[in-house]
């Protein structure tokens, strides 16, 4: 507090009390005023809260500095720093039976009257109190009072206080105090340590001084001009915050010698900073003539030793009302609450809201965190939106293994659980397209196969100007239509629509049979009208009334085509045409829209949105020109892109115009996991490096990653470096050098030598792997084979038995309860030798090599020959045997 602004003071035990000081201190009781009404005379304080005045205290003149005392005080015992530098201690409404009354009133006063700065009380031993004074020169700056202290000589009796009920009372003066610090320096604040009693940190004119009241010899000190506001932070007793001018420095006590943080204000001045009593790591400043306060939230986070690196720092600001801030106190036990007061004694109740943290769980689990509360999204038990969620959809289809059906590719639709028709069009239009590329291919290599995943828009295209119309006969009626000659190119099409089966032979009767057999009637009839074979289609309709969750109105309809006639006035065509409006199945309408329009003019087909988009495409390539064909797909391509309609990628293939379609369709429903196994399918080098693809990719390997199913994602990135094989992942586990540290399998994967052989005759050699026997980098040699002495890096075929040794190790690990070392010296000690290093090592087991080695030396019986000797002395020089065959196995 200084000069005539306004400070303000929290009760440290009475939660409901605070007091303003500056020419006199006023105590206020703060209430709730949620369920009650604004009593006479209160100040509101906020929309819940009101203060009333309780009581005045005048008889404290050029008051400086106010410290309430830290124990529990009804009396509300508060100690006042004067400008001569006395210490009164005062009350506010004490009770003459008070246990404090005896303190009233009592004055500690210096040897020379100079400002009194700052207070402080001990929070260990409450009868303490630090003074801070100006500097004199002929005396201590800090001086430690004790307010129980007994009557000595050096006290002096016999001078009146008037207290603030008028009424005079003897008091004393004390003039001796316990301790005496800070020689010839000004003090500017004051805060004792809560680790200790003894120990009191300073804020000197140009220092920062801790002293230890066991040894006032001593004190541990350091320059600086961050000396006003010193206060330690009660969560983190290490820390400690001081200020100068605009900036605050953050200091650790176990590392005084410079600040661990200094964090920079505005140009203004500030006035005050405090620690949050009720949030970690929580302080707050204010600048002068300021409405803002500032809030540095300090995080906790584990850094390196000897890291140099500051602490990180959340900062913000908060604006409590529109006037400035003379002071505020924070509440020492609500949460973020704090009080603020203006230079005209205006106050305000204001709680700085905590920032709230969202974690959203991979499994849609959501959770947030607000203070000390935490906060969980519960389902209600009729909500199926969960179910809807397209990340619950994609981590089910992943447990199911959707995509990597690469054989039968339409069963993706199925494991995708068979709820979505544009899935379901997806899957087997890539079906289609890979059965037919694969047949292309038989036939003639590199000749169309590639066309197929380009989609039949490009297949379109490529038959411009080559088809003709002729007309046709119907079946059932004495008619005949315009229909297109089907070419290859057409032929494609309508086999990647499904319409026809392999080969040139235009039948639909398969497919026909395949609607019929999944209860899809309307569908069939339709398909069979659009080629001509109305009976047929009466026929379905038929069916389909008489089966067993048939509609009794098919036969209604079968009745209607059965009477269609060719007259272009007959009453028949007017009923139909407008009728067919009223029928709710999209095959029914286009149905009797095919038969009532003209020729070429089939714009009531085309244009039905419901009727699925293979069916729609197959007819414009039975009925369309080669103009009219080009125009209906580009337009109809467009839409599909826009539209995100995955029924598109029949049109567009994995081609470019694919992926912006798979973009519009991402965008829609956020099916990462569709679009990366689509993509993969058989688009080009060009388009899976794509950056919309790649991200796709990444996105859902990272989702199978979060989702925990590290065998899914192994699966996928299997999957993918099959389908795409320049994204086949690094190898993780290679054999490095003991000296280098490098990779030496590097050098296996390097083009083979080509041996010259008889190429000198005109015949070429094979080619042939050379050998390796020291490390490609440092080239020491590399370790030998305990028993064969071949290098490691040697190809298996190069050493004898080596599948033998590799199949009796695993058998010997089998049986668990033989020991290697016995066996050994019951083969190599009976007279016997070994025939094979491969029996050694089936007989000896795998670790304890060298020491078989060296028994065999030390056996009664000698070598049989001088190759088995050879290897005897090779395991002897080698302590650490080393597989190698077993090894590139494994490799």
């Amino acid at each position: 507090m200084s000069g005539t602004k306004p400070d303000i003071l929290w009760a440290p035990h009475q939660v409901d009390r605070f007091v303003v000081c500056d020419s006199e201190l006023s105590l206020y009781h703060v209430e709730s005023t949620v369920n009650s009404e604004l009593k006479a005379g209160s100040l509101r304080l906020s929309e819940d809260s009101a203060a009333t005045l309780l009581s005045i205290n005048s008889d404290t003149p050029y008051m400086k500095c106010v410290a309430w005392y830290l124990n529990y005080d009804p009396e509300c015992l508060l100690a006042v720093g004067q400008a001569n530098g006395r210490v009164v201690l005062t009350s506010l409404g004490q009770d003459h039976n008070s246990k404090f009354k005896d303190l009233i009133g009592k004055e500690f006063v210096p040897k020379h009257a100079r400002q009194c700065n700052t207070l402080a009380w001990n929070p260990l031993d409450s009868n303490w109190l630090a003074a801070g004074l100006d500097k004199h020169r002929a005396d201590f700056s800090v001086l430690i009072w004790d307010i129980c202290s007994k009557y000595t000589p050096d006290i002096v009796p016999m001078e009146k206080v008037k207290l603030s009920a008028g009424e005079t009372e003897t008091t004393l003066l004390v003039t001796k105090p316990l301790y005496e610090l800070g020689q010839n320096d000004a003090c500017l604040s004051l805060c004792w340590l809560p680790r200790d009693q003894k120990l009191l940190l300073a804020g000197m004119h140009r220092n920062l001084a801790i002293f230890d009241l066991r040894n006032t010899s001593q004190k541990m000190f350091v320059n600086t001009k961050a000396v006003q506001g010193v206060t330690v932070d009660p969560y983190f007793h290490d820390r400690v915050a001081s200020f100068y001018e605009g900036q605050v420095a953050i200091w650790d006590l176990r590392k005084f010698e410079k600040p661990v943080l200094t964090l920079t204000e505005q140009p203004k001045p500030l006035t005050k900073v405090a620690w949050c009593p009720t949030r970690t790591g929580l302080l707050a400043t204010l600048t002068r003539d300021s409405n803002i306060i500032r809030l540095y939230d300090m995080q906790h986070t584990p850094t390196p030793i000897g890291d140099e690196t500051e602490p990180t720092i959340i900062e913000r600001s908060v604006q409590p009302c529109d006037n400035y801030i003379a002071s505020f106190a924070w509440h020492p036990t609500s949460q973020n609450r704090m009080i603020v007061v203006t230079p005209n004694r205006t106050m305000s109740d204001f709680t700085v809201f905590e920032r709230i943290s969202l974690a959203w769980s991979p499994i849609t689990s959501l959770m947030w965190a607000c203070g000390r509360h935490l906060y969980e999204c519960t389902e209600e038990e009729n909500d199926n939106s969960l179910e809807k969620d397209i990340a619950t959809k994609m981590r089910l289809r992943a447990l199911s293994r959707y995509g990597l059906d690469t054989e039968q590719v339409w069963r993706n639709h199925i494991l995708a659980g068979n709820e979505d028709p544009q899935l379901k069009s997806l899957w087997y239009t890539l079906h289609f397209m890979k059965q037919y590329t694969e047949d292309m291919d038989q036939k003639s290599p590199g000749n169309k196969g590639s066309l197929v995943y380009a989609g039949i828009k490009s297949i379109v295209k490529s038959s411009l100007g080559m088809v003709e119309s002729s007309r046709h006969n119907w079946s059932g009626l004495d008619k005949q239509s315009d229909t297109q000659n089907l070419n290859e190119e057409r032929i494609l099409a309508l086999q990647l629509c499904g319409w026809i089966k392999k080969g040139t032979d235009v039948d639909v009767g398969p497919f026909l049979n395949s609607l019929v057999q999944e209860g899809e009637w309307e569908r069939a009839a339709a398909v069979a009208l659009f080629n001509l074979d109305i009976r047929r289609a009466i026929q379905i309709l038929n069916e389909g009334a008489s089966s067993e969750k048939g509609d009794l109105n098919l036969n209604v309809v079968a009745m209607a085509l059965s009477g269609y006639t060719d007259e272009k006035n007959s009453l028949w065509r007017e009923m139909c045409s407008t009728l067919r409006l009223q029928l709710n199945n999209p095959y029914l309408c286009v149905m009797f829209a095919f038969l009532t329009s003209e020729t070429g003019s089939y714009d009531g087909v085309l244009y039905e949105n419901k009727v699925a988009v293979r069916d729609r495409v197959a007819f414009a390539c039975k009925f369309l020109s080669d103009t009219q064909l080009n125009r209906y797909i580009e337009k109809l391509t467009n839409e599909m892109k826009e539209a995100g309609n995955l029924e598109g990628i029949l049109l567009t293939g994995l081609t470019k115009d694919g992926v912006d379609l798979m973009e519009s369709y991402v965008d829609r429903t956020g099916d990462v996991q569709t679009a990366s196994y689509c993509m993969l399918q058989g688009s080009p080098l060009d388009v899976l490096k794509d950056e919309r693809v790649q991200y796709w990719i990444e996105n859902y390997r990272n989702l199978l990653d979060a989702w925990r199913f590290w065998h899914k994602r192994a699966e996928f990135d299997i999957h993918r470096s099959k389908l795409d094989p320049s994204s086949k992942p690094l190898a993780q586990v290679f054999v490095s050098c003991n000296f280098c540290g490098k990779s030496i399998s590097y050098s296996c994967s390097t083009v083979p030598h080509q041996g010259r052989g008889f190429s000198q005759y005109g015949v070429s050699g094979s080619p042939t792997k050379s050998k390796v026997t020291s490390c490609p980098g440092c080239r020491k040699p590399l370790p030998r084979c305990a028993l064969c002495l071949i290098n490691m890096g040697t190809p298996v075929s190069s050493c004898p038995g080596s599948h033998s040794v590799t199949q009796d190790r695993m058998q010997w690990h089998d049986l668990g309860s033989q020991q290697p070392l016995p066996s050994a010296s019951c083969l190599l000690g009976s007279g016997d030798p070994p025939t094979s290093a491969s029996q050694v090592a089936g007989t000896i087991g795998f670790r304890p090599v060298a020491l078989a080695g060296l028994e065999l030396l030390n056996s009664s019986d000698p070598p049989a020959s001088a190759s088995q000797s050879a290897g005897i002395t090779g395991m002897s020089h080698h302590a650490q045997p080393i597989f190698c065959n077993v090894l590139i196995n494994r490799k």
